[in-house]
C-alpha cells in the first residue's frame, strides 16, 4: 500500500471515529475496531502459479455498551467517507434498536483510559510482478505447492473514553511444501518484513534435501519412548497448546489449565524453559480489544515456574486480579522461547540415536489437568542412529505430558530461534508468529 493510500485509510477511520463519538448519549459507550489490508496472493502448484491476485478489504466492528449491556456491528470499510459514514450510521441505529433488550452481563467491562500509541512498520517486500520469479527459483523439476501472501495490514481502535490506536505493517508469509512421487512431503515456512533472497535459497535448500532424504523407504518404528529431536516448528505446535487452557488466568481460576500443578508449585518445568510474550519485534499491535496496552515483554515460565498469566480485563473484574493487557481469549499474541547452546551443526550428533522431527499436528489436550498432549508426527521426520539419518519414519502419535518434555527431560534447545508465522487467510491475512528454537528431548512418548 502506498504512503499516501495508508494516510487516506487513517484519516477516514479518525473521521469515522470522530463523527460516530459525537452522535452517541451521554449513558452510552462506544468502541470501533478496525481490521484492514492490502495484499497480494500467489498460488503455486507443481512449480506454477496457478492464481494470483491481490485484494483490498476492511472492516470496522463497532461495539455499544448501555446500562451494562453491550452487542456489536461489523460493516465493510473501505476508506472512503461518503461510504463509509452511511454503513456506520445504520450499524449504530441497529444496535441501539437491539442492546435494550439483551440481558444484563455483571462482569461487562467499560473502555476506560486514555492510552493512545501508533505504529507503522514499513517493510521490503517483493514487487507483484517479482514474486513469482524469486519463490520459484531452484525449484525446476520439484514438485513446489504453496501459497505467498504479502502486503499492508492495519490494526485500529478507538473509544469513548478517549483512546486511539494505529497499527499498520508490511509482512510477508511463504507457506510451501515439497512432495516426493510417493506422496511425503516436506513443509518449509519463510516469512518476515524484509524479503531475503540468499535467506529463502539456504532454506529451500535445506527443504530439498530433506526432500532427497525421504526416498528411502519409511522405517516403521514401534511404540515406545525415544529420544527425540523437536525442531522449531514442532516446538511451536507444543507452545501453542498453552493458549488453550495455558496460560490463561480464567482457565487456572475455572481450574481447566494445563498448568494448574505448575501454578500450585506440584510440578517445574526446566530452567531452560524461558517463555515470554515478546511485543519488541514490531508483528503486532500490543493493544487489544479494549485498547489496554500490553507489556513490551512480559515473562510467563522462567526459573522453572510459572511468573505471569494473561489476564483480561473481564477475568480481573470477575476474580479480582489485575489485568495485564491480554486479549479476551487471553491467548498468546508474540511468544518468544529463549535460545539454548546447541548449534546446528552439532543437532545430529547430539541427538545421536533417536527422531528427528520437522513438524507436528492434530494436536489436542488428551488430559489437560495433567498437561498430556497428543498429536501426530507430519512432514519429513526421520529416524537418526549414531547421529546420521538413516530413513524417514510413518507417522505416528504421541502422547505426551508438558511436565515431561519441556521439565527434567528437556535436555538441549538449540541456540538459534526460528520466526514460525501465523499463516491463516480465514476472512483476513493473519499477523505474527512464534519465535521458537528446536529442542532434543528425552523419552519422548509415541503411543502407536
Amino acid at each position: 500500500m502506498k504512503p499516501e493510500e495508508l494516510a487516506k485509510q487513517e484519516a477516514t477511520f479518525n473521521q469515522l471515529t470522530t463523527a460516530l463519538l459525537a452522535e452517541l448519549k451521554a449513558d452510552e459507550q462506544l468502541t470501533i475496531e478496525l481490521s484492514g489490508e492490502h495484499s497480494q496472493f500467489v498460488r503455486f502448484n507443481t512449480a506454477r502459479v496457478r492464481q494470483t491476485g491481490d485484494i483490498t478489504d476492511g472492516q470496522v466492528q463497532l461495539t455499544l455498551m448501555h446500562n451494562q449491556r453491550s452487542s456489536f456491528r461489523e460493516f465493510p470499510f473501505v476508506g472512503n467517507w461518503e461510504i463509509d459514514w452511511p454503513e456506520a450510521q445504520a450499524a449504530l441505529a441497529d444496535l441501539r434498536q437491539e442492546v435494550p433488550q439483551l440481558p444484563s452481563d455483571p462482569y461487562l467491562v467499560l473502555p476506560t483510559g486514555n492510552a493512545s500509541s501508533r505504529d507503522v512498520y514499513s517493510g521490503q517486500l517483493l514487487a507483484p510482478e517479482a514474486v513469482a520469479a524469486a519463490v520459484l527459483t531452484d525449484v525446476s523439476g520439484l514438485d513446489f505447492t504453496g501459497i505467498y501472501g504479502g502486503g499492508a495490514s492495519i490494526r485500529a481502535y478507538a473509544d469513548s473514553a478517549g483512546q486511539r490506536h494505529w497499527f499498520a505493517t508490511e509482512t510477508f508469509a511463504l507457506d510451501y511444501s515439497l512432495f516426493a512421487t510417493d506422496g511425503q512431503a516436506v513443509k518449509g515456512t519463510f516469512a518476515g518484513s524484509h524479503w531475503d533472497q540468499s535467506a529463502y535459497g539456504a532454506k529451500l535448500a535445506d527443504s530439498k534435501l530433506q526432500l532427497e532424504r525421504l526416498a528411502t523407504s519409511p522405517k516403521f518404528i514401534p511404540k515406545g519412548q525415544y529420544r527425540t529431536y523437536l525442531a522449531p516448528a514442532a516446538i511451536a505446535e507444543l507452545v501453542s497448546m498453552f493458549s488453550w487452557g495455558g496460560v490463561s488466568e480464567a482457565a487456572l481460576q475455572q481450574g481447566s489449565s494445563a498448568l494448574g500443578l505448575l501454578q500450585r508449585g506440584e510440578k517445574l518445568l526446566s530452567p531452560h524453559f524461558s517463555l515470554t510474550e515478546n511485543f519488541g519485534r514490531g508483528l503486532v499491535p500490543r493493544f487489544n480489544e479494549l485498547g489496554e496496552v500490553a507489556p513490551l515483554k512480559l515473562p510467563l515460565i522462567a526459573d522453572r515456574k510459572l511468573v505471569n498469566t494473561l489476564v483480561s480485563s473481564r477475568t480481573a473484574k470477575e476474580y479480582s486480579k489485575t489485568a495485564n493487557g491480554a486479549n479476551s481469549s487471553e491467548s498468546l499474541r508474540s511468544p518468544d522461547l529463549s535460545p539454548g547452546t546447541l548449534a546446528a551443526a552439532e543437532i545430529l550428533n547430539a541427538l545421536d540415536t533417536g527422531l528427528y522431527l520437522s513438524n507436528l499436528h492434530y494436536l489436542n489436550w488428551s488430559d489437560r489437568p495433567t498437561g498430556r498432549v497428543t498429536g501426530m508426527t507430519r512432514y519429513a521426520c526421520f529416524w537418526v542412529e549414531n547421529g546420521e539419518i538413516v530413513a524417514p519414519i510413518e507417522n505416528l502419535r504421541f502422547d505426551e505430558t508438558i511436565y515431561r518434555c519441556f521439565g527434567d527431560n528437556l535436555l538441549l534447545l538449540t541456540d538459534f530461534q526460528e520466526f514460525i508465522p501465523e499463516v491463516g487467510t480465514y476472512s483476513q491475512r493473519n499477523l505474527g508468529g512464534m519465535w521458537m528454537p528446536g529442542a532434543i528431548v528425552a523419552d519422548f512418548t509415541y503411543t502407536l
